[in-house]
């Protein structure tokens, strides 16, 4: 039995708790929140005890933690964490940049737990599904990838919309799209990006194109408009349409070269969270400090990738001055 503490009460929080009802050998021992009714509210839901500090929750009798709160917060609670002794999965995106994550994976070096962050596509039915079919039935060389997702109905008072909470579509929907291409091209040596501000100081929509030691990707996030959310990835052999939303795949379509068409369907169940939950436990179990399908060097290219984006359309946060 792994023991869970939950760091952040809130939507994800949730959603996390959904897939964590549908697996075997987890409990959930403790949560904290910043604000007493938040936590109230959760447990009342989802049982366990409710800690009203951050060092009563790290003194429970818990194995790991999720950390479920906004990016801003993500270093400081998961080397906390660390610290005392707790296994990490941390949302995405890991931490607001660079230099904090290499500040999270010195901790990791230093206490030899496990950190993983939880970049959830690579782990539903699907993509793994996907991945094994094409290793028997290649689409070759894969030399570009298009993506991207543009969601026109957050609500109002979403923390997307906050550049004190780390908001912004680069942040909150690109670093789903610097997996993908990162995933199947290989490691960033170029970007370009374009960016549109909105009213509270987040970019509302980006435009990046990036070059990687594979090939090309060609990416977009945004808040203002309704985009479709598929992914396009082209090889010599054919292509593979990862069909929306692609970032909670349950259907791929394959066009070859020679005219063939092969659909997968693997639909998802429990909000498509348990599959990352189950692969982080079995990592503890193992005694790994990190994933082998997100090992903390795609964590650094990924959120290394969205620093360049920012730097380039000047999207900086009050935490970087």
């Amino acid at each position: 039995m792994i023991k869970f503490g939950i760091i952040g009460c809130g939507r994800i929080a949730q959603r996390f708790m959904q897939g964590f009802a549908a697996i075997d050998d987890v409990a959930l021992v403790a949560s904290y929140s910043r604000r007493a009714v938040t936590v109230d509210d959760f447990v009342a839901k989802y049982g366990g005890k409710a800690c009203y500090t951050l060092e009563g929750l790290l003194a429970s009798d818990i194995d790991a933690v999720y950390i479920a709160t906004l990016p801003d917060s993500h270093a400081a609670y998961s080397i906390a964490a660390l610290k005392a002794g707790k296994h990490v999965l941390c949302e995405k995106p890991a931490t607001v940049n660079l230099a904090e994550l290499d500040e999270v994976l010195k901790a990791v070096k230093e206490t030899g737990l496990l950190f993983m962050e939880g970049m959830k596509p690579p782990f539903y039915p699907l993509y793994t599904k996907l991945k094994a079919y094409i290793a028997n039935d290649p689409i070759g060389p894969v030399g570009y990838v298009r993506a991207g997702s543009a969601v026109a109905d957050c609500p109002p008072d979403h923390p997307n919309y906050t550049l004190d909470l780390v908001g912004g579509s680069l942040m909150g929907i690109g670093i789903y799209e610097a997996f993908l291409a990162i995933d199947w091209l290989g490691d960033l040596q170029d970007i370009q990006t374009m960016g549109r501000f909105g009213d509270t100081g987040i970019d509302m929509f980006a435009i990046f194109q990036t070059l990687h030691t594979g090939g090309y990707a060609q990416l977009y996030a945004g808040f203002d408009m309704h985009g479709k959310g598929d992914a396009l990835i082209v090889g010599t052999l054919g292509h593979i349409t990862i069909h929306k939303n692609w970032w909670n795949p349950a259907k791929a379509t394959i066009d070859y070269l020679d005219g063939r068409s092969v659909e997968i369907n693997e639909p998802f169940t429990a909000g498509g969270l348990n599959y990352e939950i189950v692969h982080f436990c079995h990592l503890i179990k193992s005694g790994a400090t990190e994933s082998p399908i997100i090992p903390h060097q795609m964590s650094r290219q990924m959120i290394g990738m969205i620093d360049r984006a920012r730097a380039q359309v000047g999207l900086v946060y009050p935490s970087e001055k």
